[in-house]
Order: structure tokens, then C-alpha cells, then sequence
């Protein structure tokens, strides 16, 4: 079943290190499989507290997700959302 994982930010702090972060995520994601299904494209905000963007990214499964966010290559790059921005971030299993 697929799972994504889901990434709303909250609020940039620092854009010099989410300049540093984007490569190192994009590097991440080569040799994994994943479709980008949603990457901070044009949104409306329905209900709750505004956002700056999302990014939703489809695995094979939740443990494929979990894999790929506990890489070592994604870890380095996790340093530098966390120093830049607030986020929410979570897997969810799609619809088998």
C-alpha cells in the first residue's frame, strides 16, 4: 500500500539554510523510489492556521518512507530544515 509523507511549513527562519537543505534533500531522493505528488505548488487555506507551502512525497510503502527520512543522506540534510523553518511533517498510509 502506498504511504506519503506529508511536509507543511510553517514559517522560514533562516532562507540561507533552507538554501543549503533543498540540494541536499533533492540528493536524497536519487536511487529511491518516490513521485513527488505535490511540491509547493498554488493552494487556498480552508481551515486552521496559515502555511507557506507543502510537499508530498509518495513512497511504496510507510516503510519505504520511514527508510528514506532516516537516511543518512536525508539526516544531513534534516539539520538544515530545522535551523531554517518550521515544519509538520508525518507519514500516512494511502488508500490500498
Amino acid at each position: 500500500m502506498p504511504a506519503y509523507i506529508v511536509f507543511t511549513r510553517e514559517s522560514t527562519k533562516d532562507q540561507g539554510e533552507m538554501d543549503v537543505y533543498s540540494p541536499l534533500a533533492m540528493a536524497s531522493l536519487q536511487n529511491v523510489t518516490v513521485v513527488p505528488r505535490v511540491a509547493y505548488g498554488a493552494f487556498e487555506m480552508l481551515e486552521g492556521d496559515p502555511i507557506e507551502g507543502a510537499v508530498i512525497l509518495e513512497f511504496p510503502t510507510a516503510a519505504d518512507a520511514r527508510a528514506w527520512y532516516d537516511s543518512p543522506a536525508y539526516q544531513e540534510a534534516i539539520v538544515h530544515r530545522h535551523a531554517g523553518s518550521d515544519y509538520r511533517v508525518f507519514i500516512i498510509d494511502g488508500v490500498g
